[in-house]
Order: C-alpha cells, then structure tokens, then sequence
C-alpha cells in the first residue's frame, strides 16, 4: 500500500464561513479509538479533509475519493478508509480518503463529499490524475454519501466559498457497498438519491442477509435501469453489514475483484459519459 503523500489537506478557506459550522467546533474534539475488531473509529470530525494516495507508476491516473461509513456516527476508518485506499493503488487508482463531520451531521457531509470531488477535478494536474476519470466509493452510510453526490441534479448542498464551487462535483463513476438508507417504502428511493439520467454510472453491491441495504440497493438498479444509466448489481447470499474489505469467509469477499473488473470493462475504456 502506498504511503499518504499528503494527509489531513482541510477542504474549506481558512478565515471563511464554513456551510453548516456549529458552535465549539475544533479540531481538539476529534477522537480516534482502535476497537477490540481492529477497526479504528474516529467520531466527532469538526474539521472536514482530505488524505491523498497517489498510485504509483507514470500518470495521470484515475482516481476515487473514499468515504467510510459508519452511519453518520463514526467513520470507520482502515477497513472501509486506508485499506481501500492500498487496495485501489495496487489497481492502479490514485485515492483521496475523506474525513467528513459527525456524528449526525448530514449536511455538512453532504457538503464536505461535494467540495471533496469539486478539489480534486480542480486540482488533477497536480495530483497527476485523470480530470474525466474521477470517481466516489462508499460504505453503508458512505455509499448514501455517495449516492447523494451522485444525485445533485443541479442542487447546490451549499452556497459557493470560492472559485473551486463553480467546477462540476459529479462522479464519473461510483462504488456504492452495501449502501445504507437508500430506500423507502413501495420500492422508492430518498428523496436525496433519486436517479437520473445524469446519474453516475455505478458498481451496487449488496447480500441478502443484509436488511439495512439490500432493498435500497435493488431499488437503486432498477432505476438506473430505467434512466439508461450504466450499473452493474451483485446481491450474494450471505456476508453481512460492514465487511469493507476484511475477509468474512462468505461470498461477498469476491466483491473487490468484481468491482475492478467492472472498472477496468465498462470505466476505464470509456471516453466519457
């Protein structure tokens, strides 16, 4: 896995008002807590960044920016984060890991991811990647990030900071795994994720055994279907919530392969869409 070149680049113009800023927020509330699992939980993010992986090898390259989950409470950081990270720069993707607010502040999520994709289109020259090959992956509550992302139609999340605000936020592409919170009732989406034809083309993994994502993920495919928007769907029968790219001895561990290979068929040889 390649080492963070730059870490913790912070998204938003020191000295300006920060959409969806709240008292007391500072960058000495943030805690980092390694769990019995081995998972590392960072939670009560007041200061929104980016840490960037570039891939090896002559570029430009594409590149992804990676949004953990952990339901707006918690970002669950290496499993769903910096594993991701090695494990798209082992397959020639440069990545940027975002750190966004919680716990439960969805907006500024939303705001942070936005500004995140508006940064990184802005800025591919120097971070040597490819400005039409930029892409969003996300877990559970991430993948909802992403998802919303996705989704703007034209919606701005937040009133415009500077000049990097007027560049276009859209994903080329996405990887929504086991995406939460995509689903209503009667097969609907949320409101925040309702699919286009402007939608980014998407790679939707989900199980059966998952409640928390499967219908939402379903639901999502079958009205990418109807935009005529590119998508591709794997729902195995077992796995579980919350694997990132740990192994569970389950099917779903064949998810990272599938995602690439998707990638590498349908993204990578692409022009544009």
């Amino acid at each position: 896995m390649s080492a963070e070149k730059f870490e913790n680049m912070e998204l938003w113009p020191r000295g300006e008002s920060v959409p969806f800023a709240v008292a007391g927020d500072t960058t000495d509330a943030e805690k980092r807590v390694m769990g019995d699992d081995g998972i590392i939980r960072i939670t009560d993010v007041s200061v929104p960044t980016l840490s960037f992986y570039p891939a090896s090898g002559k570029g430009p390259h594409p590149a992804v920016l990676v949004c953990p989950g952990g339901g707006y409470s918690i970002l669950a950081w290496n499993h769903e984060g910096t594993d991701v990270a090695g494990w798209l720069n082992a397959n020639g993707i440069s990545a940027f890991i975002l750190k966004y607010r919680c716990p439960e502040r969805k907006d500024a999520a939303k705001a942070d991811a936005t500004r995140a994709m508006r940064l990184i289109r802005a800025n591919a020259a120097q971070y040597s990647v490819l400005p039409d090959k930029i892409g969003i992956i996300g877990f559970s509550a991430g993948a909802h990030l992403s998802a919303c992302v996705c989704n703007l139609a034209g919606a701005e999340p937040y009133p415009a900071a500077d000049a990097f605000d007027a560049v276009d936020p859209r994903p080329d592409f996405a990887f929504l795994i086991y995406p939460a919170y995509l689903w209503r009732e009667g097969w609907k989406l949320a409101p925040e994720t309702t699919v286009t034809e402007k939608t980014s083309p998407t790679f939707l993994l989900s199980t059966q055994d998952d409640k928390l994502s499967v219908d939402g993920s379903i639901s999502y495919f079958i009205a990418m279907k109807a935009a005529g928007v590119p998508a591709e769907i794997h729902v195995f029968p077992s796995g579980g919530h919350g694997y990132g790219l740990l192994r569970k001895d389950a099917p779903s561990d064949a998810w990272p392969s599938l995602a690439i290979n998707w990638f590498s068929s349908v993204i990578a040889r692409s022009k544009s869409w």
